[in-house]
């Protein structure tokens, strides 16, 4: 618990492109703090370049700190699964290479069961025609990507990616979750 009470959570997730997911989960209520990183190769301290490779092993990744208080681990992943194809291996959109694959990296034996029960869960439901390709794996070193990276969103919303491929993520995350929005 943090010194001003609140219960904070760390999440990591990829989903494609990290400025997506960290649009979305920068408007979320709860979200103490979204950084866009790399996560789950084999090169130390990896650039974008060489995570852009395809040769480093890392997925484009957001870590997500939030208060478990207000937003649950379970809400989070119900929201990633929302604002991702979780069905396309290695692959969001034009977006191709694993390093823009669709990936839990758990933090601790809780985050594991319930990333695997969320999925269960949502191939029981039919919400996705094909199978869930979305792997777990268990955390390992995060590597903040470079400065110009975070809140890219926010700083560049009419930088052509962003009006073509992150506005319709944020619109759709702002009117199926209105309720649960930072003021």
């Amino acid at each position: 618990m943090g010194n001003d009470g609140t219960r904070s959570v760390v999440a990591t997730l990829g989903g494609g492109c990290f400025w997506c997911l960290e649009a979305v989960y920068d408007d979320l209520m709860g979200v103490e703090r979204v950084e866009s990183g790399y996560m789950g190769g084999n090169v130390v301290d990896p650039s974008y370049e060489d995570v852009c490779s395809g040769g480093t092993g890392h997925a484009e990744v957001v870590q997500v700190t939030f208060d478990e208080s207000v937003v649950s681990y379970k809400d989070i992943l119900e929201i990633f699964f929302t604002i991702h194809d979780p069905t396309t291996l290695n692959r969001q959109g034009n977006d191709v290479g694993s390093q823009y694959r669709s990936a839990i990296f758990y933090h601790d034996d809780e985050q594991h069961q319930a990333a695997g029960n969320t999925i269960r869960n949502i191939s029981r439901t039919g919400a996705w025609p094909d199978p869930l390709v979305t792997e777990i794996t268990e955390a390992s070193v995060f590597y903040k990507a470079e400065a110009y990276h975070q809140n890219y969103f926010k700083n560049n919303p009419v930088q052509p990616y962003c009006q073509f491929v992150v506005t319709p993520k944020v619109t759709k995350f702002r009117k199926q979750y209105a309720a649960r929005l930072k003021e």
